[in-house]
């Protein structure tokens, strides 16, 4: 037998198992044989997350970090929970970075965790100006990897036709190339999970590997328009702004009614990184087929929940994969008015928690994040399931005067605006200003139809009062002012391209602030001058 004849041999071979890979997983799902940690356990959440601080602490208790704080003796202690909260420090990326992290930066062995960080995740969130860099350990590389799999076993209750677990997987992240300094690599968590694919997802994962080390987001959609007719598509993955982007283009491109015409395979699209409500009508028309939306939760610093039932937009966290998570009421009694976390705050474990109640997230992980804040807010929905549904960021709210307007508030808002009217309106963000001696909310909307502003700014501020107690007294007392532009949808994403932040896992503030809002308003004033 030739070499390409052997090639080819094998390559059938490879194709042939990777086809029938996903009539295994249900297969043995169904017979009860894969293996248990990979299975969607019901687990007691706190015994769970005792037993996962615990092997955290253990593992780490050689490491800089954990001889500092002397684990040893929280280990020992006759309340772990209480004695791992007393005396280890809150942290957020500053003070984490700054006492610890860049000693890993600079190649340093065991300093929050055993051996040397190979990976860097680069994070900025939606409203940092300067790049974060996270670590990512092997151990946090496996966990996301068993995480994965267990939201695909997960969609084998979705009932998809058979041959839908031989299509191809979508996924629309940021470059999977990765700068290498000489000690570590470091880029998006896309491309670091890419990087440590298994063999066998080769066949499905598209773009593929040489379209999705593409830095430049405009090369690489035109690159995905242009070969979207050579792939078969069952599962989409992304942050929905950029997906959307990528399936207008490829209807326009090929002159279609719907994705569908392209794409009759397509049955899931699992979103992440923003509330999907405002893109929910765009998708709809983009569709031809009913689509399963399907939402995960993973951040730079883990794979933190994801959707478990068809029916219910709400997410169950992950409590037994490599994260202990600790829980800050978020409040004024706890964060400072522009959402820093104060050193005193108060923290709760899972079993203290309540439901309908504003949490910010403390995580701290096998890649050597210890009792840090990631930045989003989530509310119990289910405590006992451990059933949580996104709320926002602690930096996406405004309370210049006590409004505590969320996040959430002003999706619900935009919601709202969107139904009654029958509008798309897949971007917006809000800023707090100072006006003539008082304060004002100036809202910023992205539409690309006729529209009235201001009944659309009266829709806004009518239903805020309805849902948000101290936003309706302040509005009276102390924000005498509403503003509002409407612009293309185009100049959210332009804005974005500008700061370097397009495509990828990149997402629009929602609440602009400081030197961010200088540039942003600097931007629309050239904008509308053109």
């Amino acid at each position: 037998m030739t070499l390409k004849k052997s090639f080819n041999f094998a390559f059938q071979i490879f194709v042939r198992m990777a086809n029938i890979f996903g009539s295994i997983v249900k297969t043995v799902y169904t017979v009860g044989s894969i293996p248990i940690e990979f299975k969607q356990k019901r687990l007691d959440p706190i015994n769970a997350q005792e037993k996962e601080l615990k092997r955290l602490l253990r593992k780490a208790s050689l490491t800089a970090f954990g001889t500092y704080y002397n684990f040893d003796a929280i280990l020992n202690s006759d309340s772990l929970f209480d004695a791992f909260r007393t005396n280890v420090p809150v942290h957020d990326y500053n003070s984490m970075y700054r006492e610890w992290w860049f000693r890993e930066l600079n190649g340093e062995a065991n300093v929050t965790w055993p051996g040397v960080v190979k990976y860097f995740a680069l994070s900025s969130g939606t409203s940092e100006a300067s790049s974060k860099f996270i670590p990512v350990t092997n151990n946090m590389l496996r966990s996301i990897k068993r995480a994965s799999i267990r939201q695909l076993i997960c969609a084998t209750r979705y009932d998809f036709p058979p041959d839908f677990w031989d299509k191809g997987i979508l996924m629309i992240g940021g470059s999977t190339h990765l700068q290498y300094n000489g000690t570590y690599y470091s880029g998006d968590l896309s491309g670091i999970s890419a990087a440590n694919l298994p063999f066998w997802f080769q066949y499905f994962y598209k773009p593929g590997r040489k379209i999705s080390k593409t830095v430049d987001w405009n090369d690489k959609l035109n690159e995905m328009v242009k070969n979207a007719p050579k792939w078969d598509i069952g599962v989409i993955v992304g942050v929905p702004a950029w997906v959307q982007i990528l399936l207008e283009r490829i209807v326009k491109e090929y002159n279609l009614n719907t994705i569908h015409d392209l794409w009759p395979s397509l049955a899931a699209y699992v979103h992440s990184g923003v509330a999907f409500g405002p893109y929910e009508n765009s998708f709809k028309k983009l569709f031809g087929k009913p689509v399963v939306y399907s939402e995960s939760y993973l951040a730079s610093e883990g794979y933190i929940a994801y959707q478990i039932d068809l029916n219910k937009r709400i997410m169950q966290l992950i409590m037994d994969n490599g994260i202990y998570y600790e829980f800050v009421p978020f409040d004024d009694n706890n964060f400072d008015s522009e959402g820093n976390i104060k050193r005193d705050c108060k923290t709760l474990t899972i079993n203290e928690v309540e439901e309908k109640v504003g949490y910010a997230i403390l995580v701290s992980t096998n890649a050597g994040s210890w009792r840090y804040m990631i930045g989003d807010v989530i509310e119990f929905v289910n405590k006992q399931r451990c059933e949580i549904m996104i709320k926002g960021r602690t930096k996406h709210f405004l309370s210049l005067v006590g409004e505590h307007l969320s996040q959430d508030n002003m999706n619900q808002a935009i919601d709202h605006v969107s139904n009654v009217m029958k509008l798309d309106i897949n971007e917006f963000t809000v800023a707090g200003i100072h006006y003539e001696n008082r304060f004002a909310h100036h809202w910023y909307i992205g539409c690309d139809e006729p529209v009235d502003k201001d009944k659309i700014l009266n829709m806004i501020d009518e239903h805020l009062k309805r849902i948000n107690d101290d936003y309706r007294v302040e509005r009276m007392e102390s924000i005498n002012e509403l503003f509002i532009d409407v612009l293309p949808t185009h100049v959210f994403y332009d804005f974005m391209e500008k700061m370097g932040k397009i495509g990828g896992a990149t997402k629009f503030p929602r609440v602009l602030k400081g030197a961010r809002y200088d540039e942003w308003v600097a931007f629309i004033s050239n904008y509308t001058k053109q």
